[in-house]
């Protein structure tokens, strides 16, 4: 017997015991999630629904949120603009094994309905890790948290300001009367040429 069900805007077609990885869903890792989102089912005889088969529903069993292979989109722009930009991406999914297909009677079941788990904040390094090493990890940004010391703050240096204008205007002078002198001399050299 086989399905075909809609998650994530995708069409997948399953059968018991396969697994699937589809778009993120808002379960953990061992939970049971129902699809009533049939388009329709297959085995002795084939029911099309229009566009859903009522009362039909496939059940499965989550094994874990995990991260998809990276997708790197690298977009350069020739000619007059010369940029480039250049992004990686990991889609978030959720892996699923097919459990049960149920032609009918799934609206009666107690299990939850599969949902979209969009900002669903996923934490993967629990999953992954034992109980053991993740307790170790809490404690060891713990004792870091505790080590930080309050910095302490410097008085704010008070601003010369008049003192860098005086120069300023100092220097100015000295270079108007450098420049007079200068012109001076050339004149009195070329009369004496002349």
């Amino acid at each position: 017997m086989y399905a075909i069900i809609e998650t994530g805007g995708k069409q997948y077609k399953v059968q018991k015991n396969d697994i699937l990885a589809v778009e993120k869903l808002s379960a953990r890792g061992g939970d049971k999630v129902q699809f009533n989102t049939v388009l329709l089912t297959g085995g002795k005889e084939v029911r099309v629904g229009d566009p859903l088969v009522k009362g039909a529903g496939v059940q499965a069993t989550v094994i874990d949120q995990i991260k998809d292979k990276k997708i790197i989109s690298f977009v350069k722009r020739r000619r007059k603009s010369s940029s480039k930009s250049k992004k990686g991406h990991r889609q978030q999914i959720t892996l699923l094994k097919i459990t049960d297909i149920l032609e009918s009677g799934a609206d009666k079941t107690n299990i939850q309905e599969a949902k979209s788990g969009k900002g669903l904040k996923i934490d993967y390094l629990a999953t992954v890790n034992n109980g053991k090493k993740t307790e170790t990890v809490t404690e060891t940004v713990k004792a870091e948290a505790v080590k930080k010391k309050p910095v302490k703050k410097e008085p704010k240096a008070e601003k010369v300001t008049k003192a860098v204008k005086a120069a300023s205007v100092a220097t100015d002078k000295k270079k108007k009367e450098t420049t007079k002198k200068s012109t001076a001399v050339n004149k009195e050299v070329k009369k004496k040429s002349t």
